[in-house]
């Protein structure tokens, strides 16, 4: 489904993909611009294991980024007051996040069901192999190269 404001899952901020897409769904929800069948997966899913992985809670990143920080400010906040990634942390976070989905326990039942469940038409389902490409499809910002064009 479309939804205007929401930013897409390979873009980056200061490097890490996801990020920037997480603070616009915090930011749409408190606008209520976020439509309902995305309140579930805030602070969950990639959302947790975000961070997670920066070592912060999700209501506090929430916080920061309603009192009007940009992305990367907030992610500058994350850095500080949970743990600054190395380049390597950055590239292993990136590589899971983009290729969940792809050859894991997700495979065979999680993405053909979400790809049945979003209505995704056969002609588009051929393209989805993870997560991302998923929530691109469904979202209308799917193209062939994406995933290449995001590691540059």
């Amino acid at each position: 489904m479309k939804v205007d404001g929401i930013k897409g899952c390979y873009e980056k901020t200061l490097g890490m993909f996801y990020f920037a897409r997480m603070c616009s769904k915090i930011r749409l929800h408190a606008a209520g611009k976020l439509p309902e069948t995305y309140f579930d997966m805030l602070g969950n899913g990639f959302d947790g294991r975000t961070c997670r992985y920066l070592w912060v809670k999700y209501d506090d990143v929430k916080a920061e980024v309603l009192s009007g920080k940009s992305d990367q400010e907030v992610l500058e906040w994350c850095f500080e007051h949970g743990r600054r990634l190395t380049t390597e942390e950055l590239l292993i976070y990136n590589s899971f996040m983009s290729k969940r989905g792809w050859r894991d326990d997700e495979t065979d039942g999680f993405i053909p069901a979400m790809i049945k469940e979003y209505g995704i038409q056969p002609s588009d389902a051929s393209k989805v192999t993870t997560d991302f490409d998923m929530i691109e499809v469904d979202e209308g910002r799917w193209y062939p190269e994406m995933w290449r064009d995001a590691w540059k």
